[in-house]
């Protein structure tokens, strides 16, 4: 009886040290909006590129980008705001369609910007962004979708892309 205890506890020991640990994804399509949630501060899910995956804009570390509807105009725009408080985002352009965005977005293999503005101001379908990060890594942004609309007298904003991280804070995408 001890015997099948021990053998028993060993396949355990064996099972549960096991764990597989899977990278960080370094791409993807994701989505942020603008909801704002509430429990001991006011708070908006951004996008985190090193932690690939939405991040609340509470705690610290922050996500890297977070989605902001400007309400001055109308109708309303769309941009997309950092959190390392300095000039990050280049727009490498607008494209015709969607076979031309995920063209020029996929021959970007290096980073080369004669100058970074604050913010993504009026992101729309089809354009493809750089972003800097505080810690001078860089992420390529396919922009693939918006929604920019009043949700119960709210402005309500919302944006899918597509992403690809480069972690070492070199200045060239792997290829795929």
């Amino acid at each position: 009886m001890k015997k099948i205890y021990y053998i028993l506890l060993v396949i355990l020991a064996v099972i549960s040290g096991c764990t597989k640990t899977e990278p960080t994804r370094t791409s993807g399509i994701d989505t942020i909006d603008n909801i704002t949630y509430q429990s001991t501060t006011y708070y908006v899910y951004g996008f985190s590129f090193s932690q690939a995956k939405l991040t609340p804009t509470y705690p610290d570390p922050g996500p890297d980008i977070t989605l902001y509807v400007n309400t001055d105009n109308q109708p309303y725009s769309l941009m997309l705001l950092s959190n390392n408080f300095k000039p990050s985002f280049y727009k490498v352009g607008d494209f015709a369609d969607e076979d031309a965005a995920k063209s020029a977005f996929d021959n970007l293999k290096t980073v080369s910007v004669p100058q970074w503005e604050d913010l993504a101001d009026q992101i729309a379908v089809n354009q493809v962004w750089i972003y800097r990060t505080g810690t001078d890594c860089y992420s390529k942004i396919r922009i693939i979708s918006t929604v920019n609309e009043t949700r119960q007298g709210v402005a309500y904003g919302e944006c899918s892309f597509q992403w690809v991280y480069q972690p070492d804070g070199t200045s060239t995408f792997p290829g795929k």
